[in-house]
């Protein structure tokens, strides 16, 4: 599974929201994203069309179907088989060589790392 940046948009409010009905939807992508109603309301109803969303009655609630957790797991599964052949340990030295980890970042892969070791 995997959502564009616009499908992400919408399940960004909706999962910041709580029982956001379509229109407070868009009318937040208004504010946040620049978008019209239109381009909201064809998102939101593309979000429905994938699965990512429910649309809950009366009022046109919006109800997330996957969770934040679940996308992040599916694109952190769709970035190592795109782009490292499926392997973490790939990834973490591309981050290391692009000196992309900060010493807290690198403090916290030892506590976990030691964890797992556990």
């Amino acid at each position: 599974m995997h959502l564009t940046l616009a499908e992400r948009k919408v399940m960004e409010t909706v999962w910041a929201g709580e029982n956001m009905t379509a229109k407070e939807v868009a009318a937040s992508l208004m504010e946040t994203a620049r978008w019209s109603k239109t381009t909201s309301y064809t998102m939101i109803t593309r979000c429905i069309q994938k699965g990512y969303l429910m649309r809950q009655d009366p009022h046109f609630v919006c109800v997330p179907k996957v969770s934040r957790e679940e996308v992040s797991v599916w694109e952190t599964e769709e970035l190592l088989e795109n782009n490292f052949h499926g392997s973490a340990d790939l990834l973490v030295a591309s981050l290391v060589e692009q000196k992309k980890l900060s010493k807290d970042d690198i403090d916290k892969l030892y506590r976990l790392m030691e964890e797992i070791k556990d």
